[in-house]
């Protein structure tokens, strides 16, 4: 064969493998929507909801849904079943009529409900994480002192915490303006401090963070990448999660870049060694 013809045969083997990748995904999704749109489902969920340390006002949830839609659900405050649907509304009159199971269900916020929130709370709830603290000049837009020094507590449990500033060992009130405590939405917090100050030769300036995860206030001082306390010295880091301009690559970017292009070599060399494979059974030389 030619080395036209090979080309020719390679690009047809690739061409040829792609095609059945493609109808093979086409044939997965049409199935699927044909599935779904011809099926029924129905799920029971279970659910304990609270917001107080002492369980107070712990409700149990017993729901059921069908086909996205509610049925009926049964809460242990109410103690009985409410329907929603015409097939719903039957059901949870035959579950009432049962008192032996509702007074079950009822149980359910001792016995199912506390026990668990229990456990759950002594893991992870009652633990505290010490925050990642930075000091950093900003540029100050408008004011009344010619520099503004900014103090960010990052990645903190539980959410209460206090944020302050010393200069030369005194507490600064003035001048100081801080955000509330920010969820980041994964348990943990932020927070953010700015301080606005006319520098002088000499002087001290900390940012000093008191958090249940430490026994004693902790102080970072300005300039010194380091923070202090009664017990221990270590230093100040940069957090992890701290948002980046875009200009500056993340990690979970370079990442996702890094298995991208190694998924596109691994698909390249399938397609390469498919092409090779009925590249050489077309010309019938041995492999």
């Amino acid at each position: 064969p030619s080395h036209s013809e090979s080309g020719r045969n390679y690009v047809i083997g690739a061409s040829g493998l792609v095609l059945g990748l493609i109808l093979a995904v086409a044939g997965f999704i049409f199935y699927k929507k044909k599935s779904s749109a011809d099926g029924y489902y129905m799920y029971i969920s279970n659910e304990c909801l609270y917001s107080k340390h002492d369980y107070s006002d712990m409700v149990y949830i017993n729901l059921y849904v069908f086909n996205k839609d509610v049925k009926m659900l049964f809460n242990s405050t109410l103690g009985f079943f409410v329907g929603f649907t015409e097939a719903g509304v039957k059901a949870a009159n035959n579950f009432n009529k049962d008192q032996t199971f509702i007074d079950q269900l009822k149980a359910e916020v001792e016995t199912t409900c506390k026990r668990n929130a229990d456990n759950v709370d002594s893991a992870i709830r009652d633990k505290t994480v010490e925050p990642t603290v930075i000091v950093k000049s900003v540029k100050q837009g408008e004011g009344r002192h010619p520099a503004l020094l900014l103090c960010s507590a990052y990645d903190f449990y539980p959410e209460k915490i206090k944020v302050s500033w010393t200069r030369d060992g005194a507490e600064m009130t003035s001048d100081v303006t801080a955000t509330m405590e920010m969820a980041d939405g994964d348990w943990f917090y932020q927070i953010h401090s700015e301080l606005e100050y006319t520098p002088k030769s000499g002087e001290r300036i900390a940012c000093v963070v008191e958090h249940a995860s430490a026994t004693r206030p902790m102080v970072y001082y300005w300039g010194e990448m380091k923070h202090l306390s009664s017990l221990s010295e270590r230093r100040c880091y940069f957090p992890h999660n701290i948002n980046r301009s875009p200009t500056e690559p993340s990690h979970s970017k370079s990442e996702r870049n890094y298995v991208i292009g190694a998924s596109g070599l691994v698909l390249g060399l399938i397609l390469a060694v498919a092409g090779f494979i009925f590249y050489k059974k077309k010309s019938k030389l041995p492999l």
